[in-house]
C-alpha cells in the first residue's frame, strides 16, 4: 500500500477475535435456572414450617370424609323384642313331644307361644331339614330374623296371602335341638347392633 497509511517495520498490529454472544447466553440462561431453583426450594421450606399446603388439606380432609360411616350405616336396626313375637311351634316329623319341647324352650327364652301341633299335611313328614320358619312378608327381616338366632339351620319362608303377624316354627327331621342359648343371645345382639359400614359422603 502506498500513500499517507504506508505500513513500515516488521511488526503487524493483532486483530483480537470477536467475542462470543453464545456463551454470555448460556452463561445467563443458566443463572437463571438456579435462581428459580433455589426461589422454589425455599418456598417450599417455609410452607412446611408454616403449615400451608392448602390442597394437602383438601386431600386429607377429602380422605376422612369418605371413610366416615354414614349416620344409616351406624343406626342399630330396630328389631321386636321376642316377647312380641308369637310362635307356632309345628311337628313336622314322626317324633311325638317334640313341638311341646320346643315350644317351652322358646318360652323360657321370651317368647310368646300360640299354637302347639302337628303341621299341616302341605309339611308334615315333607321337611327333611332342621326346620321351615314361616311368616307374612313383613316378618322376613323382622319376626323371622329374632326366631332365626334360636333356630339357625332353618330355611325362611313368607307368605303373601298371610295375615297378622304370627310366625310359624315347622320342625323338619334333621332338627336335634335349639341354638344354645349363649351363641342365640350373640346372634340377636349382631343383629340389633350391626358393624358400622364406612361409605363416602358426596357434600365433602
Amino acid at each position: 500500500m502506498g500513500g499517507q497509511y504506508r505500513i513500515t517495520g516488521d511488526k503487524y498490529p493483532r486483530m483480537r477475535r470477536p467475542r462470543r454472544r453464545g456463551r454470555l447466553v448460556a452463561l445467563a440462561v443458566a443463572s437463571a435456572a438456579v435462581l428459580g431453583v433455589g426461589g422454589w426450594g425455599t418456598l417450599q421450606l417455609i410452607d412446611v414450617f408454616t403449615g400451608g399446603g392448602d390442597s394437602a388439606s383438601a386431600t386429607g380432609t377429602k380422605a376422612a370424609c369418605a371413610t366416615r360411616p354414614s349416620p344409616a350405616a351406624a343406626a342399630p336396626k330396630a328389631l321386636p323384642e321376642p316377647r312380641a313375637i308369637t310362635v307356632n311351634v309345628l311337628n313336622a316329623t314322626t317324633r311325638g313331644g317334640l313341638a311341646q319341647k320346643t315350644a317351652d324352650e322358646l318360652k323360657k327364652r321370651g317368647f310368646t307361644i300360640g299354637e302347639v301341633a302337628n303341621a299341616p299335611k302341605e309339611y308334615d313328614k315333607k321337611v327333611k331339614g332342621t326346620g321351615v320358619l314361616l311368616g307374612p312378608a313383613s316378618a322376613m327381616d323382622t319376626s323371622l330374623r329374632v326366631l332365626g338366632a334360636q333356630f339357625a339351620d332353618a330355611e325362611r319362608r313368607t307368605d303373601p296371602a298371610r295375615k297378622g303377624g304370627e310366625v310359624d316354627l315347622v320342625i323338619g327331621d334333621a332338627f336335634r335341638q335349639l341354638t344354645k342359648k349363649a351363641d342365640a343371645d350373640r346372634a340377636l345382639t349382631a343383629l340389633a347392633e350391626p358393624e358400622p359400614t364406612p361409605t363416602s359422603k358426596k357434600n365433602c
